[in-house]
């Protein structure tokens, strides 16, 4: 038997949300909505997911950061720049692109920030940005000088290493920059930080060595190649310090999978004469006195580091920020 028309919502049925197929494929505005036949109101239904001011897409839609980049773009004035961290993630830097989506526009602009936009107001140079797959963005090593003025300096630093463990950049191009910008806000961090800069191969071995540093211990050596006594490698230490023969690990989420590989590797490493510690990131996080003290009673006992040092570890707290945290 036919149901009358309306009896559903007499009797408490639900309706099924219409889905038009043009706003299926991508991220869509409000107007394409209304041209698709839907209302704000129908927006606001479990369909539909709100990526920022008047920006939705189909909550079927896989996840893909570049759609919505793309439709931000369709949105913005011809003159909006990406910066920040969406500039870094657009770059290829091992970022999660989370948060408001970043961008710069000239100081006479009418754009203003809203949900899921975050808009700066400067004069970038042609010179300083880039496209790459059709978004305009930041230069890498403008991106490295607007990150000093906006993130903690251990996230800049992994950002550096990032950049110089793809290639994206070298020492000798990255001191070129400095040498050029003098005198611009965020260049004497960047100056700091690039003294410190190695091609490390994840944020969280930044992270353990940047602890390490600003505990006032020596500063290790970065994805070093280890050989056992007939010269054949066994394994690359992300941490090494070589006049005390110890390796420093940091055992990301994947070393339970790898469980069998990361014994035999170290069973290896024990056995060719090597110091081996490990950490993870509740002890970076959560207990760098203790990370720090257990680096400092290694190094002691080889004699590298002098013994009664009174260190204060406040300067190597760090918060997890949900960033690459693995």
């Amino acid at each position: 038997m036919a149901i009358p028309a309306g009896w559903d919502k007499l009797v408490g049925m639900s309706r099924t949300a219409r889905i038009p197929p043009e706003l299926k494929a991508k991220p869509f505005t409000l107007q394409e909505a209304r041209r698709a036949g839907l209302t704000l109101s129908s927006l606001r239904g479990r369909a539909w997911q709100s990526l920022g001011s008047e920006l939705y897409r189909w909550s079927g839609l896989p996840e893909d950061p570049w759609q919505v980049l793309r439709a931000w773009q369709s949105v913005l004035p011809a003159d909006a720049v990406f910066v920040g961290g969406t500039a870094a993630w657009i770059l290829g830097l091992d970022l999660i692109a989370q948060g408001p989506v970043e961008v710069a526009v000239p100081p006479q602009s009418s754009l203003r920030s809203r949900a899921g936009l975050t808009v700066r107001r400067c004069q970038i140079p042609p010179s300083e940005t880039v496209k790459i797959r059709a978004l305009r963005t930041t230069t890498l090593h403008r991106t490295l000088v607007d990150l000093c003025l906006l993130w903690p300096a251990v996230e800049v630093l992994a950002a550096i290493d990032m950049a110089l463990s793809s290639h994206a950049t070298d020492d000798a191009a990255l001191d070129r920059y400095i040498e050029m910008s003098e005198g611009r806000a965020g260049v004497r961090r960047l100056r700091s930080l690039a003294k410190l800069a190695a091609p490390a191969e994840s944020p969280m071995e930044t992270r353990l060595r940047w602890l390490l540093i600003q505990g006032g211990l020596p500063r290790p050596e970065v994805q070093t190649d280890l050989y056992d006594g007939e010269d054949r490698l066994i394994a690359r230490a992300d941490l090494y310090y070589p006049e005390a023969r110890l390796v420093i690990e940091y055992d990301g989420s994947n070393h339970r999978d790898r469980l069998v590989e990361d014994n035999r590797r170290q069973n290896l490493l024990l056995n060719a004469g090597y110091a081996l510690l490990r950490f993870v990131a509740a002890d970076i996080y959560n207990r760098a006195d203790v990370v720090g003290a257990q680096v400092r009673a290694a190094l002691r006992n080889s004699r590298l580091v002098p013994s009664g040092r009174n260190l204060s570890w406040e300067n190597a707290r760090l918060v997890p920020n949900g960033r690459n945290g693995r």
